[in-house]
């Protein structure tokens, strides 16, 4: 066996004080966040899918939680704009809360499209905190992808 020199803060001998030490700057990182300080809500932003066919622009946002009414979503010739507020539920009493991650507040995202569409065209539904939007490309757009043999 070798001898080996030990210091306080030899971690692979005592592996429970680095996880004490990274709980410890956890809770005073959390602790010391402006959010905390202004108990202000949490902001999040719905995540989304962006991909396209040969005609079409298709774009998924996951919105769980929110009703129709409380979203507005608006389509140019090269961005979406999708606009909303999920509300915090307030029946619960929070006397025994243990945990609150649960996000709500308003949010607001712009996302650019690769290429030109049809705005007037555009497609969308709202089903089980999914919302899909379906664009169909420019006739130009269509036009500038060629595909080469090889």
């Amino acid at each position: 066996m070798a001898l080996r020199r030990w210091g306080p803060w030899d971690f692979d001998i005592f592996p429970d004080v680095e996880s004490l030490h990274e709980e410890i700057d956890r809770i005073f990182t959390d602790f010391l966040s402006p959010r905390r300080r202004r108990k202000e809500p949490m902001i999040w932003q719905p995540r989304v899918d962006l991909y396209e066919t040969d005609n079409e622009i298709i774009l998924k946002a996951e919105l769980p939680g929110i009703d129709k009414k409380d979203l507005e979503v608006t389509v140019t010739e090269d961005n979406i704009h999708i606009k909303g507020e999920k509300k915090e539920e307030t029946e619960v009493k929070k006397e025994n809360y243990y945990r609150k991650e649960i996000s709500f507040g308003r949010f607001e995202r712009v996302i650019p499209l690769p290429v030109e569409v049809e705005p007037d065209k555009a497609d969308a539904k709202f089903e089980k905190g999914i919302l899909e939007i379906k664009i169909p490309k420019k006739e130009e757009a269509k036009k500038r992808v060629k595909k080469l043999e090889l």
